[in-house]
C-alpha cells in the first residue's frame, strides 16, 4: 500500500513539476565548484595584489562548503566567493511557507554566493547568488546579481543592465523584464523607502513550469494596482533548459562587473567620499539583517554563521540624520538612482540623468 501511495505521489508531482535530470546533483556540484574556481581566479587577477584564502568546512552533518575570502587587496577591501552544499531532513519555515508541498521530503541544495566590497568609493559593491534545490521530485533554481554604487554613473548602470538583459533575452524575451522587476522589489529597504542599489536581476522557484514568472504573493503590487511584469509568463521548459539559462546568467557576471571596476578603480577620492561610502554601507547591512532571505534561511536552518554573515562589509558607520548637501553628488544617489523600477535601458527614462558623479 505504501508503495502505491508513493507511486501516486510521484505521478502527481511529475505533472506539476518537469522531471529533473537523473544526475542532477552531480551536474550541479560540478558546475558550482568549477564556477567558484573560475571566479576566484579571475577576481584575484583583477585585484592584482591579494588572493583568496580558502576555508573548507563541514557543519553539524547539515552541510559542507568552501569559503574563499580576500582582504586588503589592490582593489578589494574585502570580499568572499563561497560554495556550499546543504542537506536537511526538514526544510526551514521560511521555505515551507513558499513551497508547502516540500514538507516531508529531505531538502538538498548547492550554490555559490559572491560579495565584493571595493575600497575606492567610486567602485560599486557587487553581489550574486546562484543556487539550486531539490526536495523529493520537486526542484527549482534561484539566483541573480545586483549592483550597489555609492557614486554612480549612468553609463555604468546602462552597461550593467544591458549585459544582463542580453544574456536573458537569448533564453526568453520575458525573463529580463520579470526578473529585473523582482530584483527591484526584493532588494528594497522598506524602512528607508529606497532600493539597496541600482538592481539587476533576481529569480526564485524557477522550475520550468508553464505560467507566471512571478507569483503575486512573491512580489509587492504597487499602490497603482500592480505592474505589467507580474503578468509575464513562460512556456514549459525542461530541467536542462533552465539549467543552461542558470549557467549563462552566472557566467556573465564578470563581463557585467569588471569593466565598471576597471574604469573607476583609479578615480581619486577624498576622506569625505570615503566617509560617505562607509555611511551608505550601513544601508547594505540593514538590508542583509532585516530582509535578506539567505540570511533568514541560514539562521532558521542553523547554518554556519561565519559563512552566513560573510556578506557584511569590513568597515561601516551610522550617523544620526546624515543629510547630504543639496545639489551634491552624494544627494543625487538617493534623489536620482535609488528608485524602484527605473528603466535603465530606455532613453526616455534616463535622459534626465547627468553624468555628474565622475570626477577627473
Amino acid at each position: 500500500m505504501r508503495r502505491l501511495e508513493q507511486q501516486k505521489e510521484k505521478d502527481v508531482m511529475s505533472v506539476l513539476y518537469p522531471m529533473k535530470h537523473d544526475d542532477s546533483r552531480t551536474i550541479i556540484l560540478n558546475f558550482m565548484r568549477q564556477y567558484q574556481d573560475n571566479l576566484t581566479e579571475e577576481l584575484s587577477c583583477f585585484d592584482g595584489k591579494s588572493t583568496f584564502k580558502e576555508d573548507n568546512w563541514s557543519y553539524s552533518n547539515q552541510g559542507q562548503g568552501r569559503t574563499r575570502s580576500i582582504r586588503e587587496g589592490g582593489y578589494f577591501e574585502q570580499g568572499s566567493v563561497n560554495f556550499s552544499e546543504i542537506f536537511s531532513n526538514k526544510a526551514p519555515v521560511s521555505l515551507l511557507n513558499q513551497i508547502p508541498e516540500i514538507e516531508g521530503h529531505e531538502l538538498w541544495g548547492a550554490g555559490v554566493s559572491v560579495i565584493l566590497h571595493p575600497r575606492n568609493p567610486y567602485c560599486p559593491t557587487a553581489h550574486l547568488n546562484y543556487r539550486y534545490f531539490e526536495a523529493g521530485p520537486i526542484w527549482w533554481f534561484a539566483g541573480g546579481a545586483d549592483l550597489t554604487p555609492y557614486y554612480p554613473c549612468l553609463e555604468d548602470c546602462v552597461h550593467w543592465h544591458k549585459t544582463l538583459k542580453n544574456t536573458m533575452d537569448a533564453h526568453d524575451p520575458n525573463y529580463y523584464s520579470a526578473f529585473n522587476y523582482w530584483c527591484n522589489e526584493y532588494y528594497y529597504n522598506h524602512h528607508r523607502n529606497e532600493t539597496r542599489g541600482i538592481g539587476g536581476t533576481f529569480y526564485d522557484y524557477l522550475n520550468g513550469k508553464e505560467g507566471l514568472l512571478i507569483k503575486n504573493d512573491h512580489a509587492r503590487r504597487s499602490e497603482q494596482g500592480g505592474h505589467d511584469a507580474l503578468q509575464l509568463t513562460q512556456a514549459a521548459k525542461s530541467w536542462d533548459e533552465i539549467f543552461h539559462f542558470h549557467q549563462d546568467n552566472a557566467n556573465v557576471f564578470l563581463k557585467a562587473y569588471l569593466p565598471i571596476g576597471e574604469k573607476r578603480r583609479k578615480t581619486q577620492w577624498s576622506d569625505q567620499q570615503r566617509q560617505f561610502q562607509l555611511y551608505r554601507r550601513g544601508r547594505y547591512v540593514e538590508f542583509n539583517l532585516l530582509y535578506d532571505r539567505g540570511t533568514e534561511f541560514g539562521l532558521q536552518s542553523k547554518g554556519r554563521m561565519e559563512s552566513i554573515l560573510s556578506s557584511l562589509p569590513p568597515l561601516v558607520r551610522w550617523q544620526y540624520d546624515c543629510t547630504p548637501e543639496a545639489g551634491s553628488v552624494e544627494e543625487s544617489l538617493t534623489t536620482r538612482y535609488l528608485h524602484r523600477h527605473i528603466d535603465w535601458l530606455s532613453n526616455n527614462n534616463t535622459k534626465s540623468f547627468k553624468n555628474d558623479t565622475t570626477r577627473k
